[in-house]
């Protein structure tokens, strides 16, 4: 592995050290090409990897390294057969019991959903202590693609009782609300949710629906909610792409 002394890395910025103290030859350009982007707008082209290798007096291995972890990171878009591209910002996310449709008008993007499956089925144990059902409980699972201006942005599995909501399947479509059909035709409203964040990997079949590369890191929302009565309404699990996302919370200090 190519690596240079950390002092000649770029001012400012520290990075994995070998045992010898070292910084990685790939760390080093990857730390310049993100001061290169600093002066870029969005969509912006960048130079060919070969370029770059002679610009960096990198080998193409090593520029390449570098390139897919800012890819990974959502700074990069690479297309194939037409270059490396200045990527759009991340779509930043308050965490609070809101919609999916919600959440992207607030940003000023247009949502869109994509009906993958509907099913009735017995759950497991866990999601049957989740959703409050006894041993012969059934769930509705509805599974969709989200989108936002067209892009694939996250992949949600919605698990609800399917004693509280008879009927619901057949409404179900394209880009309706699950929230508003819960709220008109069955008056359950959604008032309070557990929510947990961690990381996965796209299998290959999320990285075929969301766009990305088997492998790649994503961000895996787990949402239990309740109702004003206490009673469980949905437990959710949305993989959410992690090179466009990004998502945020205000902390207090308890007193």
């Amino acid at each position: 592995m190519d690596v240079i002394d950390a002092e000649d890395a770029t001012a400012g910025h520290t990075g994995p050290l070998d045992a010898a103290g070292r910084v990685p030859k790939y760390y080093a350009v990857k730390v310049a090409l993100l001061e290169l982007l600093t002066g870029l707008p969005q969509g912006s082209p960048l130079p060919t990897e070969r370029e770059l290798s002679t610009r960096y007096a990198a080998s193409r291995t090593t520029v390449r390294q570098a390139l897919h972890e800012l890819e990974v990171e959502g700074r990069l878009r690479r297309v194939q057969g037409s270059g490396t591209f200045v990527a759009r910002p991340k779509i930043e996310q308050s965490l609070s019991l809101t919609s999916y449709t919600e959440d992207m008008r607030a940003q000023g993007l247009r949502p869109a959903s994509r009906l993958l499956s509907v099913e009735t089925m017995l759950p497991d144990p866990s999601l049957a202590e989740a959703l409050g059902l006894g041993t012969r409980g059934k769930v509705l699972r509805v599974r969709r693609l989200r989108l936002a201006d067209g892009e694939p942005m996250a992949l949600e599995t919605l698990h609800l009782p399917a004693r509280r909501v008879p009927g619901l399947q057949r409404a179900l479509a394209d880009d309706v609300s699950v929230y508003r059909l819960l709220d008109e035709r069955y008056g359950i409203r959604p008032v309070e949710a557990e929510e947990t964040i961690e990381t996965s990997f796209a299998t290959p079949q999320e990285a075929a629906l969301l766009g990305t590369d088997v492998g790649t890191p994503h961000l895996l929302l787990r949402r239990r909610t309740w109702d004003e009565a206490g009673e469980p309404v949905e437990l959710v699990l949305s993989i959410y792409r992690g090179d466009r996302y990004r998502f945020v919370t205000r902390l207090r200090r308890p007193s």
